[in-house]
């Protein structure tokens, strides 16, 4: 719904809905200006470029996007990501890191775009909710500890996690005292404030608090470190690309970021719309995602995502449309203009214990607590994708996540429900687990695969049904099988099916297939298993599969 800010409201309403999402706009830039700088922190960037990442972004994600609530600017985790990848290729803050930033950020625009041309949005239910929640929760516990240094007044060299622990463990006994009070207190007074008056703009208060305070005692004196010149004004708008070699190179992370703003942006969005009963457009707003990071790229950004804090804080603020973001840009735009100078009096220690609060909201300790009783492999891929992302790397803990998700996808059909069924007097139809032993009636099997056949199940699939047909307490006759969750057949099921067709009829065991879909017919026809089993015993329902064979031989349809 490009530029349709209010569609189907009423001119009084609409009116009533731009002044809410005005002031909707002016809190969220609130709240949300200084963390723009902690991910500029994050991703080892300038903290003006954080403040860029909300220049043009939005507006071209509110130009071109579907979403009325996303909120589109820096995150935490495609920062943490440039993080873990550029700083191997070159000094972090340098000129040459700026333009690998940039030039990351105009890739990810790029494979955002190819994926909008070939409609490719169902990409981002291959990376399951589950391991989503543990690669978030490994960037955040990555995040967090590399902040301690700044929160504890301690120089920090390191890259890896492990090494930066290693390294504050040394060195806290020269750690400020000052200066640790000074996080501590910033962290309690964040953490205090969300659970106290959640739509006060602690962050900001703080900042402004701590910029006046410094400007007044001159804290360096005491040992805290500030900030010091942040370059205010308008970007530098193009992209200096860096060498082929080192374009070449980007491409993986360029690809971890598109995997995580896929991922993240839809499920953030989809979550938004049936909160408001909206209807939702992934792939326009990939479109307006990619335009957005291309926008970032050329306004001297970073990759920039759609967050879900950030659009749960504009959502808190009040925001129901696009108009909250685009006021928000104006804010930024206010501040690069007007408001920079002051924030060379800010601690860097303030700054660094509000990104370590962002930082901890990003372990879901109460999802994590859910998953695990009601299904603990899905906990347990969540935990090693986090600690991989905390101890490997943001990069390779996307690989991993990705991974993970389609091994578990690829398990669950490779090892499906099976079971037979029996009829109960009083129950009707009911099922018992699919081991040797269990049959339907004497004589009779009625089998249920609870997942498409391809080449990886189909062996299993006949070894069982073979199993069940050896085991049975009474000569097996007849066996159905049932097969309403199979949809799809691929060559080599078909051969296995067919050979297992061939296999029991020389065991005077006749198949039929009941429940049949049109789509798994299609396939059934055109890899000649119905030439095997014959046309007259597949069935569109248990019920005339079971009158057919009933008292005959050979069944009619």
């Amino acid at each position: 719904m490009p530029f349709t800010l209010f569609k189907g409201a009423r001119p009084r309403d609409g009116q009533r809905g731009a002044v809410r999402d005005v002031l909707a706009g002016v809190t969220l830039a609130s709240m949300n200006i200084p963390q723009l700088l902690g991910y500029a922190r994050i991703a080892g960037m300038p903290l003006t470029t954080g403040l860029y990442t909300a220049l043009l972004a939005p507006l071209a994600f509110a130009a071109l996007g579907a979403s009325r609530n996303l909120v589109v600017a820096a995150d935490s985790g495609t920062a943490a990501i440039l993080a873990g990848s550029l700083g191997r290729m070159a000094d972090v803050g340098s000129p040459q890191y700026a333009s690998l930033a940039a030039t990351t950020a105009l890739l990810t625009g790029g494979m955002l775009l190819v994926a909008w041309l070939f409609r490719l949005g169902f990409l981002a239910d291959f990376l399951s909710r589950t391991v989503l929640v543990g690669f978030l929760a490994g960037v955040g516990v990555q995040v967090a500890i590399a902040m301690l240094g700044d929160m504890l007044g301690i120089a920090v060299t390191a890259h890896g996690t492990l090494q930066q622990v290693a390294q504050i463990a040394t060195g806290l006994a020269h750690a400020g005292g000052p200066t640790m009070v000074i996080s501590a207190a910033v962290v309690a007074a964040i953490v205090g404030g969300r659970q106290i008056a959640p739509t006060i703009p602690v962050s900001m208060l703080l900042v402004a608090g701590a910029i006046l305070a410094c400007r007044t005692w001159h804290p360096g004196t005491f040992g805290v470190a500030t900030l010091g010149t942040v370059p205010g004004g308008l970007p530098t708008f193009g992209v200096t690309l860096p060498g082929w070699s080192q374009t070449l190179q980007l491409i993986p992370v360029a690809g971890s970021c598109f995997v995580v703003i896929i991922a993240q942006s839809a499920a953030t969005a989809r979550a938004a719309a049936a909160r408001y009963q909206d209807r939702t457009d992934l792939d326009a707003d990939i479109l307006g995602l990619a335009f957005a990071n291309g926008a970032a790229a050329l306004s001297g950004a970073f990759v920039v995502n759609g967050s879900p804090t950030q659009t749960a804080m504009a959502e808190q603020a009040g925001a129901r449309s696009q108009l909250a973001q685009i006021v928000f840009s104006a804010c930024v735009l206010a501040v690069l203009l007007a408001l920079t100078g002051p924030l060379q009096y800010l601690p860097r220690c303030v700054l660094a214990a509000i990104v370590f609060t962002i930082a901890i909201r990003m372990i879901d300790i109460a999802t994590l607590r859910a998953i695990r009783p009601e299904s603990p492999g899905e906990f347990n891929l969540a935990l090693v994708t986090a600690v991989a992302v905390a101890v490997v790397g943001v990069e390779q803990g996307v690989l991993l996540a990705l991974a993970l998700s389609l091994f578990r996808h690829v398990r669950q059909s490779y090892r499906p429900h099976t079971e037979v069924l029996q009829h109960d007097a009083v129950q009707g139809w009911i099922t018992v687990p699919a081991t040797p032993g269990n049959e339907t009636a004497p004589g009779l099997i009625l089998y249920r695969f609870g997942a498409d056949l391809f080449f990886a199940n189909a062996t299993r699939f006949a070894d069982e049904v073979r199993a069940l047909v050896d085991g049975a307490a009474h000569p097996v006759r007849w066996l159905i099988i049932e097969a309403d969750a199979t949809t799809n057949l691929d060559y080599t099921a078909a051969r296995v099916v067919v050979a297992l067709i061939e296999d029991l009829a020389q065991r005077k065991v006749d198949i039929a297939f009941a429940r049949v879909s049109a789509s798994l017919r299609a396939d059934l026809d055109r890899h000649h298993v119905t030439e095997a089993v014959g046309a007259d015993r597949i069935f569109a329902t248990r019920h005339k599969a079971l009158t057919a064979i009933r008292g005959s031989e050979t069944p009619a349809t």
